[in-house]
Formats: structure tokens, sequence, C-alpha cells
């Protein structure tokens, strides 16, 4: 197992991106791409049932756990220079877990050379006229304030203020200082398409949990019909945080993807 730092073009302005792989040296790459308000713990039971036989990357996104803090920015452009820097050449399946699905397909489309295949699970697609304005990402950036707030509130949204209240102190003011990173990706998102399913060549995978949201579902299905080699799945019993609820269906269904892809 290693860990890397790696500063962005020299400049400590813009933060330190963590990364951490596991796995074999030389195994085929598989690299992991966390959703927003997320972090790369949130998928470490799926990097642990695929580092058996792979190599695997996980990472914190900019502005977020122990990338945090980043000045940015926040928008689709940098999270592809990131994931592009620590690929550092090596193709790789690239599997990302809501927002990060959309850096999975932005990277497949702008570096096709660095993915063999891409995985999404329950990916917005927020820049689409039919998406719903009352998801946690959209309500949670629809007024103008305080990106803490914000972060709150999405967080409030996602796992309850049970929950949410039962959180060290420490842990709370840890996630709502992310706040300007998910104002920065989900809007940058909901205003600029971040890729274009013509440009995505590579053997994809689309899931979604059957207790999931309708719009995830429907954004699934959406992926179903505009790329043009994709498979879709439905993982029984999951909802939108399936890939760590869930860990040994996602793997399973990320293995069958990696089995359709050249080279694997």
């Amino acid at each position: 197992m290693s860990e890397r730092a790696d500063r962005l073009d020299g400049a400590p302005v813009n933060g330190a991106i963590w990364s951490e792989e596991a796995g074999l040296d030389g195994a085929p790459l598989i690299a992991l791409v966390h959703g927003s308000m997320d972090r790369s713990a949130g998928l470490l039971k799926l990097s642990r049932r695929l580092d058996v036989d792979h190599r695997v990357l996980r990472y914190d996104r900019r502005g977020y756990g122990r990338s945090s803090p980043h000045a940015g920015p926040f928008g689709m452009d940098g999270q592809v220079a990131d994931l592009v820097a620590l690929l550092d050449g090596r193709p790789a399946v690239v599997f990302g877990h809501s927002y990060g699905g959309n850096v999975a397909l932005a990277l497949a489309a702008r570096h096709p050379d660095l993915v063999r295949a891409v995985g999404v699970y329950e990916s917005p697609l927020s820049w689409l006229d039919w998406w719903p304005r009352t998801t946690a990402g959209s309500s949670a950036v629809a007024d103008e304030g305080d990106p803490a707030d914000a972060a709150e509130r999405f967080m409030r949204r996602m796992i309850g203020d049970a929950r949410w209240e039962h959180l060290p102190p420490g842990s709370r003011a840890a996630r709502r200082t992310e706040g300007a990173a998910m104002i920065g990706e989900l809007s940058d998102l909901a205003a600029h398409a971040p890729w274009s399913p013509e440009d995505v060549r590579v053997p994809a995978l689309a899931i979604h949990g059957s207790l999931g949201a309708a719009h995830h579902g429907l954004s699934t299905a959406y992926l179903g019909e505009v790329l043009a080699d994709v498979e879709v799945v439905e993982i029984g019993g999951a909802k939108h945080f399936g890939p760590n609820t869930h860990p040994d269906a996602v793997a399973t269904e990320l293995r069958r993807l990696i089995a359709r892809a050249a080279g694997f």
C-alpha cells in the first residue's frame, strides 16, 4: 500500500491531492472516484473487494477530506486534471459514485487513452432540463449564502438530522468546511454538460439501487439510451450509497465490466 500527496503544477495555492493505492504492483488499475460531500473512505469497502487481484487507486477529491483546504476552482476541468495527474499515464478502469461518475465519464470523453472502461453509480445529470431541482444537491446550492450552511443542509438531507447531531463537533466542523467545494462543483455541473455521449466510446456500466430515488433510476436509464456500449444494472436493496452498503454486489458488476474491457 502506498500514499501520495501530489501538488498540481507545483502551486501550493491549489492545495494537495491525497491518494492511496492498494493491491499488487503491475496489476490492472482501477480508479475509484467519490461523490459530493463524501471522501475516498466511502469507497474503501469496495476497494478491498477489488484489490486482491487489481491495483486500486482511491483519492480525496479537491476540497474534501485530506485534500482540504483547497483553493479551487472546483469545476470539472480541475477534477479531470487531478485524476489525470494521479493516473500518471496509466490506463485504468474508472468507477465513480454520484458526482464522481461524471468525473469518470468526463475523463473517458476527454482522455480516452487513459480509460479502458467506465462505471458509474447513480450519477446526477443536473445540466439536463428534466433533472429535478428538489434533489439534495440542487436544494443545497439553490440559495446564496454561507457555503458551510449549504454543506450542513446537504448532509442533514442525506444522513438525517439525528445522525448529523450525533457526529462529533470536530466532524461537523470539518464537513462544513467542504461547502465551498460542493457549491463549486455542483453549480458548475448544473451550468455545463461535463461530457458528451458520443465522446464516450469505451465499455460502460451504469448502476442504480432498487431503493434509490426515482430520479436516479431515470438518470441510469438515460445513460443506457445515450451511451454506445453500456450495460444497465440494478442492485437489489441498495439506495444511493450502494457502493458502501452493497460492496460485494457492486464489485461483482465491476468485475464483469473489466472482463468486457480490452486488455484485461
